[in-house]
């Protein structure tokens, strides 16, 4: 039997206030265990929470960016459980009065662009992190870091309309570029500040009903999630063939192994007994209130990608590449701006530069090249006093160096030889020095071209112009 993948996807994103959710100790990250720590996050009797306004302003800045309805009133409620990292024995987030509702997101696929359902947002506060002994070398004890604890978060959650691991993976992507592009987050998985459950489930083709599904808790890579959902599809496919059920449960993912493995059996949310947090008065967003936070969004990647196409000129894959980071689309422009040839601007961006910038794991902020360096060796390009071979030797010294680009010439000999005089020397010479070749080329044998072309090229150590060679060589041969 054939079965259709279905996957929502739950997104926990931090916020990038400096202060936690209810009390003014720091979010920063990497401070020694239980440093950001004070009576109110560690939920000590008698202490009551002071809601951070700039939350509020965050949680509505990332609603518009996705299209959502900021809801004119919101609550947070009590969401019951005991785990060791939850110090007040419950989690202050939202339940029925949410935030955000009905927003949308726009993915790039194979078969076009496919707009995804986002069913809501909402507010919360982060939990500590359990560090188990084993990876301590102390098996038997457990610890808890609080530091995260009251953190800011928000969820984001997507409808049930994701149909492969590759569209999952895409979601991620396109989410994460929102949420920055809105300076809501930083979204660093390695820092715990953009997390991602997936819930899977699979149905026979053509039937309406949802099967049963199964989280996939905290991934923390888009790589990941693609693959966790990859093995998870092989899987139930694998106890549904059997005839067997799947059943409701929370799984983790081994990427060693790449397979998942039950954690718990999955919550409903009768299990976490909400109810209104009585602490925490309700919000109210006045009109003027979301307008307000309207007026301060960027241009947002969607329409940052429609316009590079129209404005530039540009294929609809380069400008969704460009586009991923604001940084990165801020750093095309600046180039375009002084270099106004975008489609060679975009070539170099995508290929050398984002080649060299992944094999240093660097981001376009720390880039090396400024748009300034780049426009100008493109501009020399142009001018015919670098050939393309020689322009991948200079931006890569460039590169590794910081030196613009004239001085890399000058140092290293690079200059392109364009003198029709200095060259027709070279070519008469060659033709000279090769009679067999041409009698080849007079034969109709056009192909032996590339014979002379390549002994001009080293006649003149690599620094004559291609297309200038090209062209006397055609015209004296022709003549001869």
């Amino acid at each position: 039997m054939k079965y259709e993948t279905v996957i929502g996807l739950e997104v926990h994103a931090q916020l990038k206030t400096q202060s936690k959710i209810f009390c003014s100790c720091s979010t920063e990250f990497g401070k020694a265990p239980n440093q950001n720590t004070c009576p109110i996050c560690l939920g000590m009797p008698g202490v009551l929470p002071v809601l951070n306004r700039r939350v509020v302003e965050y949680a509505m800045k990332a609603c518009l960016a996705t299209h959502c309805e900021i809801q004119p009133m919101n609550q947070f409620a009590r969401k019951n459980y005991f785990y060791p990292d939850l110090p007040k024995g419950y989690q202050v987030s939202q339940f029925d009065l949410p935030i955000g509702l009905a927003g949308h997101l726009t993915i790039q696929t194979p078969d076009g662009p496919k707009r995804i359902g986002l069913t809501r947002i909402h507010m919360e506060e982060d939990a500590g992190k359990s560090i188990h002994g084993e990876n301590l070398g102390e098996a038997g004890q457990s610890y808890v870091d609080y530091n995260r604890t009251g953190v800011p978060l928000i969820e984001i959650v997507s409808e049930p309309e994701l149909r492969s691991a590759e569209d999952a993976r895409e979601y991620l992507v396109a989410l994460k570029s929102v949420l920055q592009y809105a300076e809501v987050s930083d979204c660093n998985m390695e820092e715990g500040s953009f997390r991602c459950d997936a819930n899977v489930s699979l149905r026979p083709v053509g039937q309406k009903e949802f099967g049963t599904r199964v989280e996939l808790k905290n991934i923390n890579s888009f790589k990941f999630v693609q693959k966790a959902i990859e093995h998870e599809v092989e899987r139930q496919t694998k106890v549904l063939n059997q005839g067997d059920p799947v059943v409701q449960e929370t799984r983790l993912y081994d990427a060693n192994r790449n397979l998942t493995f039950s954690m718990r059996s999955k919550e409903e949310a009768h299990d976490y007994r909400y109810f209104p947090e009585p602490d925490l008065v309700p919000i109210v967003c006045s009109a003027e209130w979301v307008e307000s936070i309207r007026q301060t969004l960027p241009e947002m990647p969607e329409a940052k990608r429609l316009r590079f196409v129209e404005q530039y000129g540009i294929p609809e894959y380069d400008a969704g590449v460009l586009t991923t980071s604001r940084q990165l689309a801020d750093y095309f422009e600046e180039c375009v701006a002084l270099f106004n040839q975008p489609k060679p601007v975009s070539n170099w961006i995508m290929g050398d530069l984002m080649r060299l910038m992944n094999l240093d794991d660097r981001d376009i902020r720390d880039c090396p090249v400024t748009p300034a360096q780049l426009a100008g060796m493109l501009k020399l390009i142009d001018a015919g006093t670098l050939s393309g071979k020689m322009a991948k030797t200079v931006f890569e010294t460039m590169y590794k160096t910081g030196k613009e680009p004239a001085v890399i010439i000058k140092e290293q000999g690079l200059t392109q030889i364009s003198d029709e005089g200095e060259l027709g020397r070279i070519v008469d010479d060659i033709i000279a020095a090769s009679p067999e070749q041409v009698e080849q080329f007079k034969a109709g044998r056009d192909k032996v071209l590339s014979y002379f072309i390549g002994q001009a090229m080293k006649a003149s150590k690599g620094q004559a112009n291609p297309g200038l060679l090209n062209q006397l060589f055609k015209d004296k041969l022709s003549r001869s």
